[in-house]
């Protein structure tokens, strides 16, 4: 199979001809439709969290179920499927408190990756999925069946990019109705913070970027008010929305310290900020405890918006369907597995939403 591989930090992926394990027991293999590309993706292939080359990137994936292996009874063969890099046993620690996004066992496919070049030499299955290929063996819990009237383009954004937004506000802070709430950066997670805020009946929902054209796009999925923060100093715009009391919530959806460290006061008494962005590692941010002790404030980590798959995105294709939540909208561009170098140039230069992948 075809399949973009990372073999040095920082340089473009190269297309090879790569070998795919059979499926074992448990896992699934899937004929991939469409893969959208993720910040995440780029921030691994850049060498900003570490990790071993060569690997194939690429984790929000839409396709169909080839085959399955012993003992697989979630998914069957033919069913269009969305694949996520959440793997789950459903018994653990974390599992069992309803939280399988930190699931903490250890997986065949964890000890040796399915993927190896025409050489027989393993390559790693990045963020559990390696999705930047023609096919991808997983565990049956990272699969979710979805309607076949979803393009395949839209269905693969809800593998992370619309779970990740979308989830930190209804499922990690749990957003009520009435509530100030504003998301720092409006990219493809960004957004999906702001649907969820708007489905979830805030007052405000105050969209703060860099670029004004993005700005104005975050209006267009349920932002009430838009703010550069190149132009405009945030901190107070957010007071003069909310009436001097600041926001409820601020999600940071970004990566960047500047975001991280200018979220803090913002915040109401009793306010939450929700950390959705990964940095890369190293980046560190400062916070005055005293204040937030004070003030009785609190900093949320949000994994996956704390997904639960077989839940979460049934719900999001049923909000979908009847038009309360975006996804079509979300696609900036279609790609070739060819051209991935430049689809992934132009998510660096801050050009798509998500620019996605077609097989």
């Amino acid at each position: 199979m075809k399949a973009a591989v990372c073999r040095e930090f920082g340089k473009p992926l190269v297309i090879e001809e790569v070998n795919l394990a059979d499926e074992g027991p448990g896992e699934v293999r899937v004929k991939i439709a469409a893969v959208a590309i993720c910040h995440s993706d780029i921030t691994y292939a850049d060498g900003g969290w570490g990790g071993a080359l060569p690997a194939i990137f690429g984790h929000e994936c839409a396709g169909v179920v080839e085959r399955v292996g012993q003992g697989v009874t979630t998914v069957k063969a033919g069913d269009t499927v969305v694949v996520t890099l959440i793997r789950s046993c459903g018994h653990c620690h974390g599992c069992s408190r309803g939280m399988p996004v930190t699931c903490s066992t250890q997986f065949p496919l964890d000890a040796k990756s399915p993927i190896t070049d025409a050489k027989g030499n393993p390559i790693v299955q990045s963020m559990r999925t390696g999705g930047f290929a023609e096919y991808v063996v997983v565990h049956e819990s990272q699969c979710v069946s979805v309607p076949t009237s979803i393009p395949a383009p839209s269905a693969s954004l809800l593998a992370c990019g619309v779970i990740t937004g979308f989830g930190a506000v209804t499922n990690t802070a749990k957003v009520t109705p009435g509530s100030h709430v504003v998301v720092i950066g409006t990219g493809g997670v960004g957004l999906n913070s702001i649907q969820g805020a708007h489905v979830s009946g805030a007052r405000s929902v105050i969209a703060v970027d860099i670029a004004d054209n993005k700005v104005e796009a975050a209006k267009k999925f349920g932002a009430t008010h838009g703010v550069n923060s190149k132009t405009s100093d945030v901190t107070a715009k957010v007071m003069e929305i909310t009436g001097g009391h600041g926001a409820d919530y601020v999600f940071v959806t970004v990566g960047a310290k500047q975001a991280f460290d200018s979220s803090y006061g913002m915040l109401a008494k009793g306010g939450s900020m929700v950390m959705v962005g990964m940095p890369a590692s190293g980046v560190m941010s400062e916070i005055d405890p005293g204040t937030m002790a004070a003030y009785s404030q609190n900093i949320l980590g949000s994994k996956m918006g704390s997904a639960r798959i077989q839940v979460d995105i049934p719900n999001l294709v049923d909000l979908y369907s009847q038009g309360r939540v975006k996804l079509d909208e979300l696609v900036t561009k279609t790609y070739r597995l060819e051209d991935i170098n430049e689809a992934i140039d132009a998510v660096k230069r801050g050009d798509a939403l998500r620019n996605v992948i077609v097989f």
